[in-house]
């Protein structure tokens, strides 16, 4: 999430009445989890073991619940519960906004368009030439269509990311104030789930096919000219590489990379990095002919093992 303008370290500190560290001056200019994070951006971290990550990932100001050495350039501040002080920081500068009519605020629909009078436009939604939004639709807050993009019916857009930490109470949920931007001469099918990012953007590629019932997790980024079949579903901060084909019901870990040209065949799992231009199956999936060698000595077993009798 970029901020309308820059603050500084103790503008920051001052909205959740924290200590910080570095200069008073030093400049924040965005708020991202630590997947999405880029110069500039504040980012939280409240476990010893991610740490290191924080401090030496692209965010410059990191929100951090010990006194730390703090690296050169960038400041900290300390919170003794830095998600909750994180989501208190999002929603001050992006609260939650509701929608009361079928198309919100400041929102830019090119003419050409065709949108069903029974869908749903959230606030600042852009919706480019020709495409054609059926009924039921929903476009949450911030979502961006490109041109010639066809999204099916009952299809949500935008809806919150699946981000929770335990608590003895119960989950808390991050505050979503992501968006979704869907590039030009895609297809989403019906019914399909596009969750927002958590504070950066979940794409869909140029050309990519979405085929009914697919899910696509928070700050999953889809490359152009891919292709998902039925059931598909994947988590949170996937990457896809371009012209990928994910057969149905596939299945993908979050934090996962999926090179271009990979080919998954139907009820697959996958839990780790693909390499590109290669067929994969089974779950966990494996190259193809690795797996059908694996089923077909599996096959063999009660034999062997009646030999052994």
């Amino acid at each position: 999430m970029v901020l309308n303008r820059p603050h500084t370290l103790s503008e920051i500190a001052s909205l959740i009445d924290a200590k910080f560290i570095g200069s008073a001056d030093h400049k924040v200019t965005g708020i991202n989890e630590i997947h999405m994070v880029v110069p500039g951006d504040l980012v939280f971290v409240d476990h010893p073991k991610y740490y290191q990550k924080a401090l030496e990932s692209a965010a410059t100001t990191i929100l951090i619940d010990q006194e730390v050495e703090c690296p050169e350039g960038k400041g900290l501040i300390i919170s003794s519960k830095p998600f909750d002080d994180f989501n208190r920081l999002t929603r001050h500068f992006n609260p939650f906004s509701p929608v009361f009519s079928n198309i919100g605020e400041e929102c830019t629909i090119d003419p050409s368009a065709i949108i069903h009078p029974t869908a749903v436009i959230g606030h600042r939604v852009k919706i480019g030439k020709e495409s054609v939004i059926f009924p039921g639709v929903v476009l949450a807050n911030d979502t961006i269509v490109g041109d010639r993009v066809i999204i099916g019916a009952n299809t949500v857009v935008g809806h919150y990311a699946f981000y929770y930490k335990k608590k003895p109470e119960g989950y808390d949920r991050m505050h979503t104030c992501g968006s979704v931007h869907i590039h030009d001469d895609a297809e989403i099918g019906a019914l399909c789930t596009i969750d927002a990012g958590v504070t950066g953007t979940t794409t869909i590629g140029k050309g990519t096919k979405l085929d009914n019932q697919v899910h696509i997790g928070h700050d999953t980024v889809i490359g152009e000219h891919c292709l998902m079949a039925a059931n598909v579903g994947l988590a949170g901060c996937v990457r896809v590489e371009d012209h990928v084909t994910l057969w149905g019901q596939v299945g993908c870990a979050s934090d996962v990379t999926i090179g271009k040209g990979a080919v998954v065949l139907a009820q697959s799992g996958i839990s780790k990095d693909l390499e590109g231009g290669k067929t994969y199956f089974g779950s966990p999936c494996s190259e193809v002919k690795e797996k059908f060698r694996e089923m077909a000595a599996l096959r063999q077993l009660p034999q062997l093992l009646e030999k052994l009798k």
